[in-house]
């Protein structure tokens, strides 16, 4: 069949286009189409993007499937062109014999833009399944480069990944100057999957703005490579936003993240919300809370039914109040990390194997908190049996050494060594360096110089017995200049015969009041300095009643 269709607008001629051979359809590219029915204009189309008109022969006339796009009753042509649109057709028409199917008149069945009979679209394109086949190949590649590296991918299945192995390779260089090794993104390969432009360089830019000192970088990412993933206001900001809102302050919050980078990647009304509640709740100070996630915001990830209460309830079976506990956490906030199960209960029976009394176990722990928290077994057994070779000490007398000055699990051995050989050449024989031990075994820590001096004052100007510093070897840790003197020479002017302990073991103010009595009232005299547990307790000026109550055990269950 051939046809030849020429349309006209006005006098100009805008388009013919032929058609012949075996097609079975007409493929028009044109921006109005027409639709026939026995040679006569019926109406008009009006088609917004270029299109196509399907034709198929049929006699005695021409079927038009026509696209159920924006019909016009009436279509109007704007420009220079008014009037009627004319169309004249002259048409050719030479037939074999063949039988036409059924199908063919079913505009249902007509494909679109496809090839049919061997003719092909003018808008080819690839398949699906031949784009499929090309990303494929593509991640076969990027694949193959990350494992000639060191990279194994496997992780990497359904992550978008770079289509090129150049995107992909400026990923790695990328990760690489910032100090991670092949080692560290294979711990977290997901890191991959972030765009250096969009993801890396903005979150690091954020992050150095505040103050996260570059230095650190490559730590921060070890710890918590997840932060590339991150939008900066989404996620990053509104953490640092709620940081400030504790208390923290601005100067401290890079700190706080290169000592807990994992803190940006928290809920703010989850974990931070509770553990900061409970604090308060049993008596951490207000004012103090900023201070403390400062020095250990590890504290901001940490469960309170799983970590922070039963570490608390724990240090108050052992006898300590619960307000003391809140000043430990105060002053030492890292004690929340030491893990209950693992150290803490362990370290606890280990000092009673050690002959410590458990009536004494809470002044241990809080006059030296880390002693619950390190590998204490072995310092035990290693300073019991330098302490039995270098004084002769018994296991109650090494007990009684660790109630009084628990710090002793970590004194060094040349340090004990020496302490003890200055007591030795002072006069004292092995029994009473023993019992000056025992006693007061904070000498094993004082600095020498000092108590060389303070022992030279006591020979020459005081004059007393060294049987005096037997019974109250606290002597040697007292001020000389500040203490030890001016009281002396006070007592001296007076005429007065008294103790060490009743000159030294008293407030200033308490010293005076001695100072106007006649007498030494020997019931007046303090026991041996020791810590104070209510120390730990005392009231502070600053601090107002807190508007957190206690809260109910079912809360933190």
């Amino acid at each position: 069949m051939e046809l030849f269709m020429e349309f006209r607008l006005e006098s100009s001629v805008i388009r013919t286009c032929k058609v012949a051979g075996d097609s079975s359809y007409i493929y028009l590219d044109f921006v109005q189409i027409v639709a026939f029915k026995n040679m006569s204009i019926r109406s008009y189309f009006g088609i917004r993007k270029s299109s196509f008109l399907l034709v198929h022969p049929e006699l005695p006339a021409f079927t038009c499937w026509r696209p159920q796009l924006e019909s016009l009753s009436t279509f109007g042509i704007t420009g220079n062109h008014g009037g009627a649109i004319r169309l004249i057709a002259r048409s050719r028409y030479s037939f074999a014999d063949r039988n036409v199917d059924a199908s063919v008149r079913n505009p249902s069945t007509v494909r679109l833009g496809r090839k049919q009979g061997g003719s092909s679209s003018l808008y080819s394109r690839p398949s699906i399944l031949e784009m499929k086949n090309e990303r494929m190949a593509n991640r076969a590649k990027v694949y193959d480069f990350l494992q000639g590296i060191g990279i194994v991918p496997d992780e990497l299945d359904g992550l978008e990944l770079p289509v090129t192995v150049e995107v992909m390779r400026e990923r790695v260089d990328f990760l690489h100057n910032l100090g991670l090794t092949i080692e560290d993104i294979n711990n977290y390969p997901l890191v991959l999957g972030c765009s250096v432009k969009k993801n890396m360089i903005p979150v690091l830019d954020y992050l150095g703005k505040l103050g996260v000192r570059k230095s650190t970088f490559t730590e921060f990412l070890r710890r918590y490579p997840q932060v590339l993933h991150s939008s900066v206001v989404v996620d990053l900001a509104p953490v640092v936003k709620y940081l400030q809102g504790l208390d923290i302050k601005p100067n401290d919050i890079p700190r706080v993240l290169e000592r807990y980078p994992e803190v940006l990647g928290f809920k703010l009304e989850g974990t931070m919300s509770t553990s900061v509640a409970y604090l308060v709740g049993i008596g951490v100070s207000r004012r103090e809370i900023g201070g403390v996630l400062t020095r250990y915001p590890d504290i901001l990830g940490m469960r309170v039914g799983r970590v922070i209460k039963p570490f608390v309830e724990y240090l108050e079976s052992l006898g300590i109040p619960r307000l003391a506990v809140a000043r430990l956490i105060e002053k030492k906030p890292y004690i929340l990390g030491f893990g209950l199960e693992e150290r803490v209960k362990p370290n606890v029976e280990s000092l009673l194997e050690f002959s410590v009394r458990k009536e004494a176990l809470p002044v241990v722990v809080a006059q030296y908190p880390e002693i619950i928290g390190i590998d204490l077994k072995p310092k035990l057994l290693g300073q019991q049996s330098l302490l039995n070779s270098a004084i002769d000490s018994s296991s109650k007398d090494f007990g009684s050494i660790v109630e009084k000055m628990p710090q002793v699990v970590n004194a060094s051995n040349s340090a004990v060594t020496r302490h003890v050989d200055f007591l030795k050449n002072c006069g004292f024989s092995l029994q009473q360096v023993r019992q000056i031990v025992v006693e007061c075994p904070q000498v094993l820590a004082l600095n020498l110089d000092i108590m060389k001096l303070s022992f030279d004052y006591f020979q020459r100007e005081m004059q007393r017995p060294l049987d005096d510093l037997v019974v109250f070897p606290a002597f040697f840790t007292y001020g000389l200049e500040s203490t030890i003197k001016p009281r002396h020479k006070m007592i001296a002017r007076k005429g007065l015969q008294c103790s060490l302990s009743w000159l030294l073991n008293c407030s200033d103010e308490k010293f005076k009041e001695r100072m106007n009595y006649d007498t030494i009232d020997l019931e007046e005299m303090d026991a041996m300095p020791s810590f104070d547990m209510n120390t730990l307790m005392e009231q502070r000026s600053d601090e107002s009643a807190s508007e957190y109550e206690e809260d109910s055990d079912d809360e933190y269950a």
